[in-house]
């Protein structure tokens, strides 16, 4: 659904018409000899685990390569959709999706440096965040995390960027908004062995569980999930790790990973040294994780409220 601006045009058009039976060419203008097709794109807007909005009443965009093509795509989705959004070519359409997964990349990026300001100088992030939404324009927030998950967000803004080498443009933004986002597990990393130290104990041969492996709360998706890499990171320290998950019983292998996982059951956990919260799902009890648990590091603020010295928030 993703893709650089000129993909339509420069790839998908030659392959169309180069492979239908009748000698159709795509329709670029308003003269049309009958032999033509009508090409559109219509970038995909998804939400995983947003209930809150019903998918009819997400606009639609719809960039056709003439105007009848944006009609009659308008037309298609228009049965679906409660409204349609035209723009001028499928180009346009393309760098809409981009800019709305641009938008939250950079935005993310921001906010997850800012903590790790705010850590340094002993500022609670997440109460500037709170305070900072009282503002009733000119600002919307964005939270930070222990990276970046998901088929689009850390993936997505690179298209751009290689696109815009064909024009000697360097996309600054997207660069280092990637860079910030990269290096958040490793930060998450040096968390959990500062934590430990406090408590005598190092990273290797420590006991870690990491509680949520999907790349956002409540929902059973891994692609792309920072839980992945710290796993990874944790074992490569010599860390002995186990994970929960209520959405995944197992974790195999994957694009770019083989941990061959089984998960662990959420009980006794004094067992571990330390507990990770990577993935605040809604259906735990954090209360009782705290009050089990002889460490707890949180990456997500998941135990906002709850007074203990057990908790690092990270």
């Amino acid at each position: 659904s993703t893709t650089y601006p000129g993909t339509t045009e420069e790839v998908m058009i030659p392959i169309l018409e180069k492979e239908n039976r009748n000698s159709l060419k795509a329709a670029r203008d308003q003269g049309l000899t009958g032999k033509e097709f009508f090409v559109a794109f219509s970038p995909e807007r998804e939400d995983p685990g947003n209930t809150t909005v019903a998918r009819r009443d997400i606009p639609k965009v719809v960039g056709g390569l003439n105007p009848q093509a944006s009609e009659l795509a308008g037309a298609l989705y228009g049965a679906i959709f409660n409204r349609t959004v035209p723009v001028s070519s499928p180009a346009a359409a393309e760098m809409t999706k981009l800019l709305e997964n641009i938008y939250r990349c950079v935005n993310i990026a921001l906010v997850n440096e800012l903590k790790l300001l705010c850590l340094r100088m002993g500022i609670d992030i997440w109460e500037v965040i709170a305070a900072a939404s009282t503002k009733p324009f000119g600002f919307h927030p964005f939270y930070p995390g222990p990276g970046l998950g998901g088929h689009c967000i850390p993936v997505d803004p690179f298209y751009l960027s290689w696109k815009a080498k064909e024009w000697d443009f360097r996309t600054r933004f997207i660069e280092l908004a990637g860079e910030i986002n990269t290096n958040m597990p490793y930060h998450v990393l040096a968390s959990v062995g500062s934590a430990l130290n406090r408590h005598k104990k190092s990273v290797n041969g420590a006991r870690v569980l990491v509680l949520g492996v999907a790349y956002k709360k409540d929902i059973d998706d891994l692609r792309e999930s920072p839980s992945l890499t710290i796993i990874e990171l944790l074992q490569k320290d010599g860390a002995q790790v186990s994970y929960h998950d209520p959405y995944f019983p197992f974790i195999g292998k994957g694009r770019k990973y083989d941990l061959q996982m089984k998960c662990a059951e959420l009980k006794d956990l004094e067992q571990y040294d330390c507990v990770l919260i990577v993935t605040d799902h809604s259906d735990y009890d954090y209360p009782s994780i705290v009050e089990q648990a002889k460490l707890v590091v949180d990456t997500r603020n998941a135990t906002r409220g709850i007074q203990s010295p057990k908790i690092v928030h990270c």
